[in-house]
């Protein structure tokens, strides 16, 4: 099914930002490089396969060696299985800094048989409160799935096993920041966090379950690499159709049906928490 519409865009608005482009079927090896750990973290099947690990010590994580400006950024994910009570699996771009853009997929351990919640969010120039949170309409402890970002000037498109799940529009010219200056890495952990994931802090880990592991595969990156060379645009030999993707009617579809059967959490639905009127985005079309 088809859920993507291309439509044509002048690139021109990109040059002199500094980045060449790149299309990469990655291997782990070559695309990532372990931040911490301590051996907990494991490059294995020569770059194709990664796996973070989670014990009473210390979790672990990897973050990207390439900055993106703007792309489309897919990794296969097989979650931590069993009870993962407090335990989160995040998976995210961000520039880091006190003022930084950030785009965020978060997997709130559960106890066994109950589900995943996916925390959704989205920050600029240091400002996020933009959480929608889901249950998944699969088990993503029993296999790999592929959750995606695409990220281009117009919007932001979270996808699941190529379903889109959540878009956020750039509306800067309604007021709204949208992250379009900052380059950012891909970040991911897996780490103890039981004095909020689950159920609030109530569900506390059960560290006789560990180590907890998380595994990932299949990365693939349509992007913009950031380099330090200015006058640079992104190749017209490169395919560029995802710079200006955007959900057709189809794909607004398939947002409608997954938010009104699987969305656990919208804060453009809580009033309680913004008393003084939701934020502008929410309002608009």
């Amino acid at each position: 099914m088809r859920i993507i519409k291309v439509h044509n865009i002048i690139i021109s608005c990109l040059l002199l930002i500094g980045f060449a482009v790149a299309a990469s079927a990655g291997n782990f090896n070559q695309d990532f490089e372990i931040t911490w750990g301590d051996g907990r973290a494991k490059v294995l099947n020569n770059g194709q396969l990664l796996t973070l690990s989670l014990d009473k010590a210390s979790g672990s994580g990897f973050r990207s060696r390439n900055e993106y400006l703007f792309g489309k950024i897919d990794m296969q994910l097989k979650l931590v299985p069993g009870n993962s009570a407090g335990t989160v699996t995040a998976y995210y771009l961000s520039s880091l800094g006190d003022s930084h853009d950030e785009i965020d997929f978060e997997f709130l351990g559960n106890l066994s048989g109950e589900p995943y919640t996916l925390h959704t969010n989205v920050f600029t120039q240091g400002k996020g409160n933009r959480e929608q949170q889901f249950h998944l309409w699969f088990d993503p402890t029993k296999d790999f799935h592929t959750y995606s970002l695409l990220w281009n000037p117009q919007s932001i498109i979270f996808s699941v096993d190529g379903t889109p799940i959540r878009e956020f529009k750039n509306w800067e010219s309604k007021g709204v920041p949208f992250p379009k200056n900052q380059a950012m890495r891909i970040y991911s952990s897996l780490w103890d966090a039981e004095d909020w994931a689950t159920r609030g802090g109530l569900v506390k880990t059960d560290w006789s379950q560990a180590p907890f592991t998380a595994s990932y595969k299949g990365f693939n990156a349509q992007a913009c690499v950031w380099t330090s060379s200015s006058g640079s645009s992104c190749s017209s030999k490169q395919n560029q159709s995802w710079l200006s993707q955007s959900l057709d009617s189809t794909g607004q579809a398939r947002i409608q049906w997954v938010q009104k059967n699987y969305m656990i959490y919208n804060y453009c639905t809580d009033t309680k928490r913004f008393p003084q009127g939701l934020p502008p985005e929410c309002t608009l079309a």
